[in-house]
């Protein structure tokens, strides 16, 4: 099976690499469109700022090619709110591929942006999450969200109700970091190399 991560410079991609090693995967970090057409399975990991991140995914080409691909894609963090419409975060247009707008958290007493820590998932709706349960862990690292809609197969809590994971055709994405959410986040993983 040929697994690409997707090199945009999107932040530090090395921790993805090293998950799938730890699952025994060997995967190709590239840009090269070809390859990333040609492989069985496709993660879009990112983390840093949205205009900065579409601004190199139009320099290499990959905001034309991504929302082409029909193979399980799996977009984590930056990679998961690139793939909406548009973002707050510098007015930035993403990708397009779901339906939704990237907000910024509200201010709430009590809850410090970014919201930054190890939270529960909860309303689990796929089979990314088989053998998980509701009260399982994942870490997040992040100041703006998806909100909940149709697209949306887990939510969390901070202290409002956002979009945790979404599904679109074969797009998946989760907004925490299956890389460092420890057992759970492996087993996103192993799930999403099943499909």
């Amino acid at each position: 099976m040929e697994i690409a991560v997707i090199d945009y410079k999107g932040g530090n991609v090395q921790s993805v690499l090293f998950a799938l090693d730890r699952l025994g995967v060997r995967a190709t970090l590239t840009a090269d469109p070809e390859a990333i057409r040609r492989a069985d399975k496709i993660l879009f990991p990112g983390e840093g700022e949205a205009a900065s991140a579409m601004q190199e995914l139009r320099a290499q080409g990959l905001d034309q090619l991504l929302p082409t691909l029909t193979q399980p894609f799996l977009g984590i963090c930056l990679g998961m709110q690139l793939l909406g419409q548009h973002s707050e975060e510098n007015n930035a247009d993403l990708l397009g591929i779901l339906p939704f707008d990237v907000v910024r958290f509200p201010t709430t007493p009590g809850f410090k942006v970014p919201h930054m820590g190890w939270n529960t998932l909860q309303q689990l709706r796929s089979p990314l999450f088989a053998g998980l349960r509701e009260e399982d862990y994942v870490y997040f690292v992040h100041s703006y969200y998806a909100p909940v809609g149709e697209y949306t197969i887990a939510e969390a809590a901070y202290p409002i109700s956002f979009s945790a994971a979404v599904q679109h055709k074969n797009f998946y994405a989760v907004q925490f970091h299956t890389e460092k959410s420890g057992p759970v986040g492996n087993r996103i993983l192993e799930n999403f190399l099943k499909m």
